[in-house]
C-alpha cells in the first residue's frame, strides 16, 4: 500500500487513493510529518535504504536542528536545485510539474508551498530547477513568483485565513503538511511558512511560541489551542474573524470553518498565540 509514497518522486495522491478510513487512522504513530520537493534536510543517520533526517524549517523541541524522521534514500539528492534570483512557490492546492519541452507533459504532482528556483519563462509556464539538476515546467498561474527570500503570499491575517480556507473540504491526514492533506498543525504551520513566517511543526510546540493573545483581542490569523484536562495541547485552529475558526480537525473529517464557541472545542480552549509581526 505504501509503495506510491516511497517512490522517487513520491506519488502522494496515488498513495491516498488506495487508503480506507481505517488505513488513514492507522497512520497515527506511524507517520510524523511531510517534507516537500526541494525542502532542505540534514541527514543524521543511514540504515539500509533509509535515511534519518531533520527538517530545519519545521522547528520542534524534539531536535534543535529540525523535525526528525525517516525517508527513503531514493528520495534524497545531495545536489541542490540551481540557485536563482527568483523562486516560484505553488499557491494552489497542487500543481503539475511538466516535461521541459513543447509538449509540457505532466510528470509529477506537487504541493502547495513547494518552492523552486525560476530559470526562465516560456509562454504561460515557467522553467524551474529541481534538486539533482533536472528542469521541469510549471503553469505560471499556479505559483507566486518572488525575488530572493520574499514571502510568496502577503504576511497578513486576512491572507493567512484566505489561504487556510482554500483547503475547505480537503480530508484530514495524520502527519499531513501538504496540499494533499493536513493534520491540524500541518495546516497552520505550512500556511504560515508560505506567508513568510516560520512556526513550530506541532500544536503543543506552537502553543509555547509567538505572543500570547487574550480571547477578547483575537485577530484573523491568530492560533487557538485546545488541551486535555491534564494540560496537554492536542489541537490547533486558526481564528478566521467574526467568531469563526478554520481547522483540519480529525481523521474522517475535512478542513472546515466553524464557530469558535462550538461547545466541544470551547470546553477545551487553552489559549491563543499570534505569530504575525
Amino acid at each position: 500500500m505504501d509503495q506510491p509514497a516511497l517512490r522517487a518522486p513520491a506519488d502522494i495522491r496515488g498513495w491516498l487513493a488506495a487508503m480506507t478510513l481505517s488505513d488513514r487512522r492507522g497512520l497515527q504513530g506511524r507517520a510524523d510529518t511531510q517534507a516537500l520537493l526541494g525542502d532542505r534536510v540534514l541527514v543524521v543517520a543511514i540504515s539500509g535504504t533509509w535515511a534519518k533526517v531533520v527538517v530545519p524549517d519545521q522547528p520542534t523541541p524534539l531536535d534543535a536542528r529540525g523535525y526528525p524522521g525517516w525517508l527513503p534514500l531514493r528520495q534524497l539528492s545531495a545536489a541542490p536545485a540551481a540557485s536563482a534570483t527568483e523562486y516560484a512557490t505553488v499557491v494552489s492546492r497542487t500543481a503539475w510539474l511538466r516535461t521541459d519541452s513543447a509538449a509540457a507533459t505532466p510528470v509529477v504532482e506537487i504541493s502547495y508551498g513547494t518552492r523552486l528556483p525560476v530559470l526562465a519563462g516560456v509562454g504561460s509556464r515557467l522553467r524551474v530547477g529541481l534538486p539533482g539538476g533536472m528542469v521541469r515546467r510549471v503553469d505560471a498561474g499556479l505559483v507566486a513568483r518572488r525575488s530572493g527570500t520574499a514571502a510568496a503570499q502577503p504576511t497578513t491575517g486576512a491572507s493567512l485565513v484566505q489561504s487556510a480556507q482554500a483547503f475547505t473540504g480537503l480530508p484530514y491526514l495524520w502527519a499531513g503538511r501538504s496540499g494533499f492533506g493536513f493534520d491540524c498543525s500541518g495546516l497552520t504551520s505550512l500556511v504560515h511558512r508560505v506567508h513568510g513566517v516560520v512556526v513550530p511543526r506541532d500544536a503543543d510546540a506552537q502553543a509555547t511560541r509567538g505572543r500570547s493573545v487574550s480571547s477578547s483581542a483575537l485577530q484573523a490569523g491568530d492560533l487557538l489551542f485546545y488541551a486535555t484536562a491534564s494540560g496537554y495541547v492536542h489541537h490547533v485552529s486558526m481564528y478566521a474573524g467574526g467568531g469563526l475558526m478554520v481547522q483540519s480537525p480529525a481523521t474522517g473529517q475535512a478542513v472546515q470553518t466553524i464557530p469558535v464557541a462550538t461547545p466541544s472545542y470551547a470546553a477545551q480552549f487553552a489559549g491563543a498565540r499570534r505569530y504575525l509581526p
